[in-house]
Formats: C-alpha cells, structure tokens, sequence
C-alpha cells in the first residue's frame, strides 16, 4: 500500500505519460483535511483530458486505489478524480486559469517532481 505522496507521485507520473501539461503537486494536508495532496494538469482538449483522467485510475487502480469520487468528466473542462488522500484536477487551460488553485492553495508545498514527469513540458 502506498502512502498519499507516492500516489500523488504516481498520478504526477500517469498524467505525463499521456502528455498533460504544467503538472504540479502541492502538499496541502497541514491546511486542510480534503486531502493531504492535491495534483493539478492541464490537457488540450477535452478528448486529452479524457484520456489523462482515464491513465490516472489505470495507474492507481493498479496500486489497488480506486477514487472515491469522480466529477465533471462528461464535461470535460474540469475533472476531479478524489482518492481521499490525493485529489487530481486536470483542467483545460481556460478553466484552470480561471479557478487558480494554485493561487487559492499557494500556502501549500509544492513537490519537486525532477525525475516523476517529463522535463519537455
């Protein structure tokens, strides 16, 4: 069983391994208890978005991790996978600028992920 870090990592990994863009991990568990980390990705359109959400849950379920909760997917400019200890938000670029969670949770950790997703990104 993996802890929520190496979930988090795992997830980073799944969705850069389908080409989701700006891929970010925060630490957010000392802020609040939605979850320890949150994994944020931005995919071109809503077919990539598909299939960068999709990639996530093979990987985790692989790790026997199924989510919770899984919102937004038939819409496909927003979708949150919650696994309880990590939450995964892939967005299309306007939605994600529009919501900013990075600026809503900027006092969370970010994570290093040098080694966890491509660097062409």
């Amino acid at each position: 069983m993996k802890n929520a870090k190496e979930l988090a990592l795992l997830a980073a990994r799944a969705l850069s391994d389908k080409k989701g863009k700006e891929i970010q991990v925060l630490e957010i568990g000392e802020l609040t208890t939605l979850a320890d980390y949150f994994v944020i990705a931005t995919g071109s359109s809503n077919t990539q978005i598909n299939a960068l959400v999709d990639n996530v849950e093979k990987v985790l379920l692989e790790e026997e991790e199924d989510p919770l909760h899984r919102e937004g997917y038939r819409g496909g400019t927003w979708v949150l996978l919650d696994y309880g200890c990590i939450a995964v938000h892939v967005f299309n670029a306007e939605a994600r600028e529009f919501y900013g969670l990075e600026r809503l949770w900027r006092d969370g950790t970010p994570v290093d992920l040098t080694g966890v997703v491509d660097a062409k990104e």
